[in-house]
């Protein structure tokens, strides 16, 4: 059984992928307490594998792009609805912190570190296709040694925008990711 926080069918609002259509599969539960987080995991919904295949097929039956996030999602994401996913076609996207192992078989990573153990731990993880910092002043640079193909500094809830910006324009190896589904005002 999975623990379910919510499944919709949006446009990706951050990263390299903005603007393209995707399931969106939030798993509940998380293993870091961030002081930005933008899920509320009080609720979740059990679902066996067949049950939330059905409800990812309702949800958008013509999207086979999903993206899998939470919390964090590789404390349930397994092998077996990795390979059920590609057996009904999806595109698998994952948003992790990066703290716990993934299962093989993911077609984008987007590796997502967090402030709460940036100082002392190491990532489970060993490269992403993404990079996406939440920034909140942090040391940015240490995470440039990270193997990844695209890195994005992104504004912590849009609070500190211009500071953002003004960071990227002197480090030009960042990219600006912005939470444009907020300002959409879409999910």
């Amino acid at each position: 059984m999975y623990r379910i926080n919510e499944i919709f069918y949006s446009l990706q609002g951050e990263g390299y992928w903005t603007g393209t259509p995707v399931v969106f599969l939030r798993f509940s539960g998380c293993n870091l307490k961030c002081p930005f987080c933008d899920t509320d995991f009080a609720a979740a919904t059990a679902m066996d594998l067949d049950t939330l295949i059905a409800e990812l097929k309702k949800t958008a039956p013509d999207c086979r792009r999903i993206v899998i996030t939470g919390g964090e999602p590789a404390l349930q994401l397994d092998a077996t609805l990795v390979q059920r996913l590609h057996k009904e076609g999806y595109t698998i996207h994952i948003e992790t912190n990066g703290t716990k192992p993934l299962p093989d078989g993911i077609d984008w990573i987007t590796f997502s570190p967090k402030q709460d153990w940036q100082p002392t731990a190491s990532p489970a993880i060993t490269r992403a296709d993404e990079l996406k910092l939440v920034y909140t002043g942090q040391d940015a640079k240490r995470w440039l040694d990270f193997p990844a193909d695209h890195y994005f500094l992104q504004p912590c809830s849009g609070q500190n925008t211009k500071e953002v910006v003004t960071y990227i324009m002197s480090h030009p190896r960042w990219r600006l990711s912005l939470q444009t589904h907020k300002y959409l005002d879409i999910r």
